[in-house]
């Protein structure tokens, strides 16, 4: 594989292999998670042009969860999905059943909005 890299450069930067193994969609976004604390190299907090080589822990935290990847094969370049996945080991937790979740109330379509008595009612189920 043209993508993989060679042993004596066996380093890339988090943002760049975070993007070419599709942990992002763009390359910028990668570096601005980066740069707002939310990926996390062995432990520390990376910044974009930090390198990352095989055995690394890589921790992305976006949208409320946490994925939790160890980086197999640095490349540079980006890659398809099957050849992304090969890249790296998730170690993800499964995320927890919906059922856990309290179900939040639902207003009928058209019901227009709620009066102050209703609204009333809703802060006293919401605990304010």
């Amino acid at each position: 594989m043209e993508n993989v890299a060679t042993p004596e450069s066996a380093t890339s930067r988090v943002d760049s292999w975070t993007w070419a193994v599709r942990l992002f969609k763009t390359r910028s976004a990668a570096a601005s998670a980066c740069r707002g604390g939310h990926v996390r190299v062995n432990g520390a907090t990376a910044k974009p042009a930090q390198p990352v080589k095989a055995g690394d822990e890589v921790r992305i935290r976006s949208a409320g969860t946490e994925r939790i990847v160890t980086v197999t094969r640095t490349i540079t370049k980006r890659v398809g999905a099957p050849v992304a996945v090969e890249c790296y080991t998730d170690h993800t937790p499964p995320p927890p059943p919906r059922e856990l979740f309290a179900a939040l109330p639902v207003r009928d379509r058209g019901a227009g909005r709620p009066t102050k008595r209703e609204r009333r009612e809703i802060d006293r189920l919401r605990g304010f």
